[in-house]
């Protein structure tokens, strides 16, 4: 069962009627706690994170990586720390030598050109460093399936140790040491670890062997940067050191990272996740994209605040670079795909043009993902007659199932279900579109053309208080496999709206006697704006000139209706609240009326199970029924 509206909004499920009540949260935290599988142990212990295991217990190549690191430190080998150019990789790569510099090592960076030589450790990376007397490396974030690049090193007596966290194959390559997720036990607290997660394991590991814990006193930083950059999941040992760095990270003793936060116009208290993730990571990312990877390992190593300031800044200026073209290529994309009408979109939205950047065609492709809720990939040229793609998915198209169907037609490929990335030859494009066109239709047709709204927890305006945000700051930080809470708000009056420079709009909506203000990035208002409102929302705080207050960031706004629909099966219900004086029953009364007009009065007190004196609510169908009617009607969280 399920309320149905024209915006494709799905409402969250029924739980029991005060959840979880031996943990110290709002009704409706604990309401959403609930909704998303835990039990009180496992929200007590989201709140407060259990000590991690040894991890020489869970990494089965633990012990041989740090001895031969540690022989590296102890003889003052040269050795390569072979990283990749996203965020991840960067921050391993500076992580990495922040630590085994002091420890004794002569280690140095290997990074490969995103245009020149693509992703990973290559054959003619280890040649070139083999020639330079390297015979120890250390790759971050890539790696495990680099099998030619790995029985060259084997051949040329090299020891390679791998942190990765992608797939490994079938096969696995020669290697000294791996230190993977996927080698720990299936309830490891280290299985969701990024590349800097991995090598923030290494670096503990050998620092502790070689007693010598000032080595690591920045590698905790880099790893929360890392961490939420890569969008990691925030549970287990992720969820515990970010926890733990994110209090000290505004004082860290990584000069170049003080200079971006000084730069991003944060840092005088504690970060958050969202400080990271919107401010932070993409000074990084954005290098990464367009210039030199080595340039954030030299800003995450060096000790000279001028210096790390002058490197900050061309990361900032890159950045910008970075934006701009972003949003050229949007502009670009978007008036391809409305001059046959919107209407006439693809199921698979595929675009290519041969001047297009491919260090940012994936974040235009999320932004179109978002805008027309279906698969996209934005093709780059690439030189020879070949195109290079990254594609982005919605939830439930697993693009990297599609890409596969598709090996015929595709140089190379790979990526995981919500993205990919492939390369292409020209004359095959407009099979491959048709082709993924095919796997996208059905996919689209039981979906929907709108774009899913799924809000967790349905809030009174006079709900959103400080008490709320100190609560929900206890389930903080939020990311992957521990996304920010969707609110909904149902019936609020339209106060006030506007549309702000950058195509913003902003509201103040208002419910009883309480007032609220929202804003939507990048939203064009409802035409006509109606006079009241259901809205789905994430919380904010926003500060101006030293006064801090809650703010909804809105994420969908939909006309309200006093009446909504719901469906069991093929059999279709109205629902809607009644006034307390033609009740005659308290506190909350409402009814749910059947297609030939029956009507089934009950009320509700959200401490307590909708309460009906008519017989029929005792079948458990009918029990559901209404307690869905709740939940639709605004009046359970």
């Amino acid at each position: 069962m399920s309320a149905t509206s024209p915006q494709s909004w799905m409402l969250p499920a029924v739980v029991e009627f005060s959840p979880l009540s031996g943990v110290d949260l709002p009704l409706s935290l604990r309401t959403l706690l609930r909704r998303r599988g835990f039990g009180e142990k496992a929200a007590e212990e989201i709140m407060t994170p259990p000590p991690l295991p040894d991890p020489s217990h869970h990494f089965p190549d633990l012990a041989a990586a740090v001895a031969r690191v540690c022989q590296a430190c102890e003889r003052g080998d040269a050795l390569a720390v072979c990283g990749d150019y996203d965020a991840d990789g960067m921050t391993s790569t500076a992580l990495l030598l922040r630590a085994l510099l002091p420890l004794g090592a002569r280690a140095e960076p290997a990074i490969p050109s995103r245009m020149d030589e693509g992703y990973g450790l290559n054959v003619a990376m280890v040649e070139r460093l083999h020639a330079q007397g390297i015979r120890l490396l250390i790759t971050v974030d890539n790696g495990v399936a680099a099998t030619e690049a790995l029985e060259r090193a084997q051949s040329l007596a090299m020891d390679v140790i791998v942190t990765d966290h992608h797939t490994i194959p079938a096969i696995r390559p020669p290697m000294t040491a791996l230190l993977h997720p996927a080698t720990t036990p299936t309830d490891s607290p280290y299985r969701g670890l990024a590349g800097v997660g991995l090598a923030y394991v290494l670096a503990i590991s050998v620092a502790e062997r070689l007693q010598q814990p000032k080595a690591i006193q920045v590698a905790r930083d880099l790893f929360c940067i890392g961490t939420v950059a890569d969008m990691a999941p925030l549970t287990g040992a992720n969820r515990r050191w970010l926890l733990e760095g994110l209090t000290t990270l505004h004082r860290s003793h990584c000069e170049g990272l003080l200079a971006l936060q000084r730069l991003a116009g944060i840092g005088d208290s504690p970060l958050s996740a969202e400080d990271i993730g919107f401010q932070l990571a993409p000074r990084i990312n954005a290098v990464g994209r367009l210039g030199d990877p080595v340039l954030v390992v030299e800003l995450l190593t060096e000790t000279d605040r001028g210096k790390a300031m002058a490197l900050a800044r061309r990361c900032d200026d890159l950045n910008r670079q970075r934006r701009d073209l972003c949003d050229a290529i949007e502009a670009e994309a978007v008036a391809l795909v409305e001059a046959d009408g919107e209407c006439q979109v693809p199921p698979f939205l595929l675009l290519a043009q041969s001047h297009w950047h491919h260090g940012v065609i994936g974040i235009v492709a999320a932004r179109l993902m978002e805008r027309y809720h279906r698969p996209v990939a934005l093709l780059a040229g690439d030189g020879d007659g070949r195109l290079r793609a990254s594609a982005r998915s919605p939830q439930g198209f697993a693009v990297d199932q599609a890409l596969t169907s598709c090996a015929d037609l595709l140089d190379r490929f790979g990526g995981h279900p919500a993205a990919g990335g492939f390369t292409v030859a020209a004359e095959h494009v407009h099979a491959l579109h048709e082709r993924l066109n095919g796997l996208a239709e059905p996919w689209l047709l039981q979906q929907g053309c709108n774009r899913p709204i799924r809000p967790e927890v349905c809030l009174g305006l006079k709900e959103i208080n400080w008490d709320l945000w100190k609560g929900l700051n206890a389930l903080a930080p939020f990311g992957m496999g521990n996304r920010s809470p969707l609110f909904w708000s149902r019936g609020c009056v339209v106060e006030d709206w506007r549309v702000l420079n950058g195509g913003h709009l902003a509201l103040t909506v208002g419910q009883d006697d309480t007032q609220r203000r929202a804003i939507a990035w990048r939203t064009a208002p409802l035409e006509p704006m109606p006079p009241s409102v259901d809205i789905a929302y994430e919380l904010a705080v926003n500060e101006w000139r030293g006064e801090r207050r809650l703010q909804l960031m809105l994420k969908a706004v939909r006309a309200h209706q006093p009446e909504v629909t719901l469906t069991c099966g093929e059999r279709r219900y109205q629902a809607r609240i009644l006034p307390l004086k033609d009740a005659g029953i308290e506190p909350i009364p409402f009814e749910v009326i059947n297609s030939t007009g029956e009507s089934l009065r009950a009320s509700l007190d959200q401490q307590a199970p909708v309460h009906c004196n008519d017989e029929r609510s005792e079948h458990p169908q009918v029990r559901a029924l209404l307690e869905e009617a709740s939940i639709a009607l605004g009046l359970r969280p």
